[in-house]
């Protein structure tokens, strides 16, 4: 009696954990993850971008990893696992297209979006770009130029007006946009170059100034799926969903301008 008893409680155990697992196995095949590599200055958009795509697609993971543009440029040519890639300049994303590495087919104009001087709010403030020069502003933060595209746009901007060189023993270089952001909000810095976006995520910033559109090159936000990405199809449907009207909606209100027609 007692070993038939054991032996029904060892079937049904053995039938639960097959149960289990073909479960979890399903769960598993029906849950298909995206990795988006996207300029920090995004972060915003994407965030919630994000949530209204789960919404529509609830079985789609996306998982994002933002920074640097250059810095991710980077990581991709290393091999990093990236799905789709958006970039705060089209250099970036030609660097990986020279290289075969995202799917031309796929790569799009995303938004627009302005260079602008900031100062903390509570400050002293620079009379504007020439202003720089005052005694006054001793430190001045930009993203690095070498793998921060809006530091990029800030050495552009500051040689337009003759200085950049000028003004080089006042840098302070930072990782990406929104550090540098954060060198003005906490006051370790007298003044910063940033994206209009960017500054109007900010209580404790005022815009000083707006860089002139013939002083730097676009800001252009180019978007593409990675020629590696191991969910294309997931990739492709992401970057639809960016390009419609939901996002652009999304993209409007955060004081981007849409790139693409």
């Amino acid at each position: 009696m007692r070993r038939s008893l054991f032996r029904r409680a060892t079937v049904l155990l053995a039938i639960v954990c097959a149960a289990l697992l073909v479960g979890a196995f399903a769960a598993a095949a029906s849950t298909t993850e995206i990795t988006v590599s996207a300029a920090i200055s995004l972060k915003n958009c994407l965030d919630k971008i994000v949530r209204l795509y789960r919404v529509e697609n609830p079985d789609v993971v996306v998982h994002l990893n933002l920074g640097a543009s250059g810095t991710l440029q980077r990581q991709i040519e290393q091999g990093a696992p990236v799905d789709v890639f958006i970039s705060a300049s089209p250099s970036e994303m030609d660097a990986l297209a020279s290289q075969n590495l995202i799917l031309s087919d796929t790569r799009r104009d995303l938004v627009n979006n302005r260079v602008v001087l900031i100062a903390p709010k509570d400050g002293t403030k620079p009379s504007g770009f020439q202003g720089l020069t005052d005694p006054g502003v001793k430190i001045i933060a930009i993203g690095d130029p070498q793998s921060v595209p809006a530091g990029e746009y800030a050495r552009e901007v500051l040689t337009h007006y003759g200085l950049f060189d000028v003004l080089r023993p006042k840098f302070v270089f930072a990782k990406d946009v929104r550090q540098v952001l954060t060198y003005v909000e906490t006051d370790n810095a007298d003044a910063g170059i940033v994206y209009a976006t960017d500054a109007r995520t900010s209580a404790r910033v005022a815009i000083v100034a707006v860089a002139p559109e013939d002083s730097h090159s676009p800001v252009i936000y180019p978007v593409a799926v990675i020629s590696g990405s191991r969910n294309p199809q997931g990739a492709r449907s992401f970057v639809s969903f960016l390009l419609g009207t939901r996002s652009a909606r999304v993209f409007e209100k955060n004081g981007f301008t849409p790139a693409h027609h």
